[in-house]
């Protein structure tokens, strides 16, 4: 018995090593694919888009060493855009914001636009009946501007990329109480071609039919902890009653058909600073004109490119 207590001691020792030093740390999962997009125009055909989520900062045990690599890549990369999901914070205050803009301050510097929009975190939400704080929210809106950033909160803006214009519609905090489907959608002229950016997907439920075709989400972390690799099979999976979207493409039931939506698993850590098959991830989302029907909707309904 002593045997088996020390063998077993070992392997926890060793998960927990893995989960907060090796894995979140120096494992980056660039995980690329094609998505089409109707209306999409010729200048965007074949252009990539990254998305990341979920950076944490000031959780404690943080992850800035790989938002910074996170970042980087997407600059050799040479991405026509970037999305950023929100929780660019966890507990909020000025030092945080200023280090959460100087994450991104390259994006800008390499002239690579910036669309963002705010998580629960960004509003000191640890959980959805803690006090709503905007005053760390309006510094980080006023530094991410100031460095390119496009902060969304029910509205859409244009992106223009060889005289060809793609929209992206953002939706504000769901904890917040800031998020209006309706007003976003409004902003996008009639029949644009728009990706969608959220933090929580619970607001994609609200999107109307054939108006999100390719929306995009963090929130999760795709839960941290898989129970086993490549499945989703997270302890969210696990203990939360009903349909959960945890990371990936969303399932077939989730929304109004036929619209998309991919959760990114994020970047930093929540509660506990851990990461065990569950790797921070930067999504690349190379887009294309339709060639017949779009997509079907749910899990693996996308081709996976090598990386």
């Amino acid at each position: 018995m002593t045997r088996v207590l020390q063998i077993l001691g070992t392997l926890a020792l060793a998960a927990i090593l893995w989960g907060t030093v090796v894995e979140p740390r120096f494992l980056l999962d660039e995980h690329a694919f094609e998505a089409e997009l109707p209306a999409l125009p010729q200048g965007w055909d074949g252009k990539t888009v990254a998305l990341l989520s979920d950076f944490q900062i000031g959780m404690w045990g943080g992850n800035t060493g790989m938002i910074e690599k996170a970042v980087q890549r997407a600059i050799e990369d040479s991405v026509s855009l970037v999305l950023i999901a929100g929780d660019f914070l966890y507990k909020p205050n000025s030092e945080r914001v200023v280090q959460a803009v100087d994450v991104v301050r390259p994006l800008g510097e390499a002239g690579i636009p910036v669309v963002a929009v705010y998580g629960n975190h960004d509003y000191s939400l640890m959980k959805q009946s803690s006090e709503l704080v905007t005053t760390y929210a309006d510094q980080l809106r006023a530094g991410l501007e100031d460095v390119g950033v496009t902060v969304l909160e029910n509205d859409a803006t244009p992106i223009v990329l060889e005289g060809d214009t793609l929209w992206v519609a953002g939706v504000g905090s769901n904890w917040a109480g800031r998020s209006d489907v309706d007003a976003a959608l409004e902003a996008v002229p009639t029949g644009a071609p728009r990706l969608w950016l959220m933090h929580n997907s619970e607001a994609f439920r609200d999107i109307p039919s054939e108006e999100a075709h390719l929306a995009f989400a963090g929130h999760t972390h795709g839960g941290q902890v898989r129970v086993i690799p490549g499945d989703h099979s997270s302890w969210l999976d696990i203990i939360q009653e009903g349909e959960v979207a945890e990371d990936g493409w969303a399932a077939d039931s989730i929304g109004a058909p036929p619209n998309r939506i991919y959760i990114n698993r994020g970047i930093g850590f929540s509660t506990v600073p851990i990461r065990i098959n569950c790797r921070p991830e930067l999504t690349k989302i190379r887009l294309r004109q339709p060639t017949g029907e779009v997509p079907s909707r749910g899990r693996g309904e996308v081709d996976i490119l090598d990386t």
